[in-house]
């Protein structure tokens, strides 16, 4: 692991733990191994530090699930797998996911430039808007649908997080609420 890496992964595990304003950069410095000088190389900001480790978990993300649907064709079996590949690799990389989860509640999100938002949303909203054109989703707003489907998978995440079930129930739980998500959309 190079000192970004090791900085980034620092920064990831005390963010989570004690939360963006109570993470001093000299405390992840520390944890990461590296002088204080060595992060600002990298990060001039702490704000840049949060925004570069948003950026590198959302390109990770989405390199898995763009893997996981690249093949499919129909509507159905694409958002299905979006949302299984979502939802598998938060179970696999919780932290990851739980960093998400706080700054997409954060200030930090309106920080992130519109172009780099839309590299990760532009996909699934195109196939929303394609959906809603061929009359498959429900004729509404596909802001709205949007923030349902990632309503719904944040909230799904938390329970399967919080209920730790063994590899099939987690299986049965995603396909089973994928199905209420696609009966309510379409």
């Amino acid at each position: 692991m190079d000192k970004r890496e090791k900085l980034l992964a620092a920064a990831l595990k005390l963010f989570v733990e004690f939360g963006f304003h109570d993470t001093p950069t000299s405390k992840i410095a520390k944890e990461a191994g590296i002088a204080s000088g060595t992060l600002f190389y990298f990060f001039p900001t702490k704000d840049e530090l949060v925004k570069a480790l948003y950026i590198d978990i959302k390109s990770r993300l989405n390199e898995h699930i763009s893997e996981t649907i690249k093949d499919e064709k129909s509507l159905q079996v694409i958002m299905k797998g979006y949302y299984s590949a979502t939802l598998h690799w938060a179970l696999k990389h919780k932290t990851e996911f739980r960093f998400i989860e706080q700054f997409n509640s954060s200030p930090y999100l309106k920080q992130i430039a519109e172009e780099e938002i839309q590299k990760y949303i532009k996909p699934i909203m195109a196939l929303l808007e394609k959906g809603v054109k061929d009359k498959i989703i429900k004729p509404m707003d596909v802001d709205l649908i949007f923030t349902l489907i990632c309503g719904h998978t944040f909230s799904v995440n938390q329970y399967l997080v919080a209920n730790e079930f063994s590899k099939p129930k987690q299986d049965m739980v995603i396909n089973d609420t994928f199905e209420l998500l696609w009966d309510m959309i379409t």
